[in-house]
Formats: C-alpha cells, structure tokens, sequence
C-alpha cells in the first residue's frame, strides 16, 4: 500500500464528470490497484475513488499543466468501464509505502458459534429444567447446534441463529424428522432461537409446531445492553 499526501487536484470523467479542486489531500493507492481520495474529513468515506480492476499509469504534464505547478500526474483507468481518475500533484509532502500482508479478515462478536456457546452454558434461557446433551449432536444430514432433555426425559433440537429466517426453521425440520426416528430420542420437539427473527419464519415454525426464543445476546454475556426494560 502506498500512501501520499499533497497538493492535489482531481477530476474523474467517465459515467459521471468530477472535480476537486487544489487542496492537500492522502492518496491511498492499494494493493489491490484501488486510488482513494481522502480528505482530513467526511470519517471513513473518501472524496473520490476508482474500484479495482484498475491500473495506475504515471503522464508527463503537458506544458500548461507544467507552468501551473504540476510536477506529476497520475491517470487511473478503470479497466471494464474505460472511467478514469486524473490527479495532478503540485506538492508531495510525504510518500511511504507498507507491505501489510494478507489479512484474515473481520472477526464479528455474536456469531453463530458465540450464541451456541452462550446458550449452551444458559439452556435456562431456553426453559426451566432443562439439561445439556451435547453441542452439534451429529446426525446424517448435520449437527444440531444443540441437543437437549427436559425433565420428563423429552428431546428438544435446538437450532441457532444470529438471524432467523425461513431457511433455518426448514433446517430444524429436517433435524426434527430425523431424529424423531430414533426410539431413544423421541419425542423431540424443536425450538428456533435467534437474535432477531423475522415474521415469516415465526408463522412457519408456529406451523410446524417450532417454538421460537429471541436472544439477548448482551444479556447472555452479563453486558448491560442499554435497551429499555418494564423490570
């Protein structure tokens, strides 16, 4: 990644026509081939930008560009839709360039794997009374995320979700059916549990006989989530 910042001006020309007059502005050219456009301003969001597939190519400033202080030029072309980002340098006040590597990528807190460790260390939340078999329950078709007793020696799958829709509640069907054939699980029902669960799959799992559990994540943590409560 290489990182500039001078006096520039920039026009893009292409699909739509743009200008950003002279002013120091951080040049971001990635690795990637991508030139972002930012100002000391706006948050993340740069001024102007060329996505890649892109290529950057250095121009010699023509006579009048010369005579107005352009002491370089860059033409970023885009390479599907022949866009192009010009910029013209007038003052370089600082150019470093960093190998950062490859990186791994946003790790999100309240992830699938986040919940069913929390829920399976709270199965209160789910009902009272209620015992822990085991997490991903193995069965032909894929784990149960987990796998629970009641205390009149029922089975209940649970199914979890960061956010619940109609192909979860179809999963959880399929676990249903399945180990319903089991004679030392049966009877198993099922319960669909999610951070936010939309209408439709609510109307779904009441018609299969699904039972439905919002979690609260923060609340599941001991985090104060800062949502108004009646208690």
């Amino acid at each position: 990644m290489r990182l500039v910042i001078a006096r520039c001006s920039v026009d893009y020309t292409g699909r739509l026509n743009a200008h950003l007059p002279l002013a120091t502005r951080l040049l971001v050219h990635k690795g990637d081939g991508s030139l972002l456009v930012h100002s000391d301003g706006g948050s993340y969001k740069p001024l102007n930008w060329m996505s890649p597939p892109c290529t950057l190519s250095l121009q010699t400033p023509d006579e009048a560009d010369a005579e107005d202080g352009v002491i370089e030029m860059w033409k970023v072309t885009h390479a599907k839709t022949g866009d192009a980002l010009l910029v013209r340098l007038y003052e370089v006040l600082h150019d470093s360039s960093h190998e950062l590597g490859v990186d791994p990528g946003l790790v999100k807190d309240g992830v699938e794997a986040d919940l069913q460790r929390l829920l399976a260390e709270q199965v209160d939340v789910i009902g009272d009374g209620l015992t822990l078999v085991r997490r991903e329950f193995p069965t032909a078709i894929g784990p149960v995320d987990l796998l629970l007793r009641d205390p009149a020696g029922g089975t209940i799958a649970v199914e979890v979700k960061r956010r619940g829709d109609i192909d979860g509640v179809e999963q959880l069907t399929r676990y249903l059916e399945l180990l319903g054939r089991d004679p030392h699980l049966a009877p198993v029902t099922g319960v669909f549990a999610a951070q936010e669960i939309k209408p439709q799959a609510r109307v779904l799992a009441a018609d299969r006989g699904i039972r439905c559990v919002t979690l609260d994540y923060d609340g599941m943590k001991g985090v104060d989530s800062g949502a108004p409560r009646l208690f």
